[in-house]
């Protein structure tokens, strides 16, 4: 259960500085540029659940509203910022790292920005990664490339070395732009930071490809990936519809959440079968994946199964090893299903051709599309709005249309993921007509 309490963004300190963006609100009528510090953002959006909480009206948990603040904490014009990309790749790392830049330059009159490489290892220095100055030479038109020119890695560094080279560099704002593992560590160098009584911020920027980050609504990249995602299920219908006994096989990702494999399969209502790692299904049985999938091939000539990544773990033999960054290892849903289809199919004695893609890493090195370019601006002057008025230890997100100031506890203590029983599994199970129970 949140809390108001839970939502409360860490300052620095009180502000200092005037906003040089008094120019944008100059001989206005009306100061509206600027976002209220008494200001907030309701976290339910229904009296509905307004009123099951029955709590007085100022005690109602709500989000401190995102935007430009008329008082500044940081100087503008002297103040060093660094950023770091963390985790895999993802569409519009590119837009995120370029408009920081921009904004900074443009608006805040802030021309020393650093870039960390290789992710969190580029904050140890016995690792000898290079460290960047970005200007906006450099990032122009990098946003129509996909990847991010810092590099990236998974894992964690020792946040007293990052401490320590922040405050030898004079580090005075670091944006983290990453995954939750990413934000766990921005969380800890910002601890590090407080233990030593120092001012500097850490301001996360949240980018996760399967959309699995709590209250900040859509994560940037996610509708890029999806719309290609479709693509591999069109060319999965194609290659299946022109076979005897035809099936596509798409694996997506989503190690926790299918996100992507049902917006991808709601683009183009081509699946017959979405698995996510949310609803568990079952091989055998009348209304097993098998023979499920067997009667739609009778019928139509062919189908399309498209499955997330961490999907039907529980069938598989358990793994004993995980990544860099501790997640466990999957095991291979899409060969063992193929596997598993090959060998029903004969002893049905029914003719089958398996056509099976994996198009995740051709996915996450697309350039965002313009949707997600837009939005990757708009979080990045989020975030520096933020950074300025001296915020710390929070993500910035859009939330119901409104961007807003999460603490980072609070996006790393669960996670975001389809709900069985919500809206939009209900829609994948009418476009694809599939069992509702698969058992």
């Amino acid at each position: 259960m949140i809390t108001l309490a839970d939502l409360q963004v860490t300052r620095l300190g009180a502000p200092r500085h005037a906003s040089p963006l008094q120019r944008y609100v100059s001989g206005r009528k009306t100061n509206e540029y600027y976002v209220s510090e008494d200001d907030r953002v309701l976290y339910d959006d229904t009296l509905d659940l307004v009123r099951r909480r029955g709590l007085p009206f100022d005690e109602l948990p709500t989000f401190e509203p995102g935007g430009p603040r008329a008082e500044l904490f940081f100087e503008p014009g002297r103040t060093r910022v660094g950023i770091v990309t963390c985790g895999g790749l993802c569409p519009g790392l590119n837009d995120v790292i370029r408009a920081v830049v921009l904004e900074l330059r443009d608006h805040y009159q802030v021309t020393d920005v650093l870039g960390f490489t290789g992710g969190y290892a580029g904050l140890n220095p016995a690792l000898e990664q290079p460290v960047v100055q970005l200007t906006p030479t450099i990032v122009d038109k990098i946003n129509e490339q996909g990847g991010t020119i810092l590099g990236s890695s998974r894992g964690a560094q020792d946040p007293t070395v990052i401490v320590d080279r922040l405050t030898e560099l004079g580090v005075d704002i670091l944006f983290v732009v990453g995954g939750d593992g990413s934000m766990r560590g921005a969380h800890n160098i910002t601890a590090e930071i407080a233990a030593r009584g120092e001012s500097i911020a850490v301001i996360g920027i949240p980018k996760t490809i399967d959309n699995d980050i709590p209250h900040i609504g859509q994560s940037f990249g996610f509708s890029t990936a999806f719309a290609e995602a479709a693509k591999s299920i069109t060319a999965a219908r194609v290659e299946a519809s022109a076979a005897r006994g035809g099936v596509g096989l798409v694996k997506l990702m989503g190690r926790h959440a299918g996100f992507i494999a049902c917006y991808a399969a709601l683009a183009n209502h081509d699946a017959d079968f979405v698995l996510i790692p949310e609803v568990p299904f079952a091989l055998e049985g009348e209304n097993g994946l098998l023979a499920s999938l067997a009667r739609v091939v009778r019928t139509r000539g062919s189908a399309v199964i498209v499955v997330a990544e961490g999907a039907g773990q529980e069938l598989l033999p358990e793994t004993a090893t995980t990544d860099a960054s501790g997640n466990r290892t999957l095991g291979d849903i899409s060969t063992f299903l193929s596997e598993r289809i090959t060998a029903d199919f004969a002893r049905r004695e029914a003719p089958l051709t398996v056509r099976a893609l994996n198009p995740g890493y051709a996915i996450r090195a697309v350039p965002a599309d313009a949707s997600d370019s837009v939005y990757c601006a708009r979080l990045a002057q989020t975030a520096v709005h933020a950074g300025m008025a001296g915020r710390t230890d929070m993500v910035v997100g859009r939330r119901r249309h409104r961007f807003v100031h999460v603490p980072v506890p609070v996006v790393t203590r669960g996670s975001h993921s389809v709900h069985p029983e919500g809206d939009l599994w209900l829609s994948v199970l009418e476009s694809t007509a599939q069992p509702t129970e698969m058992r």
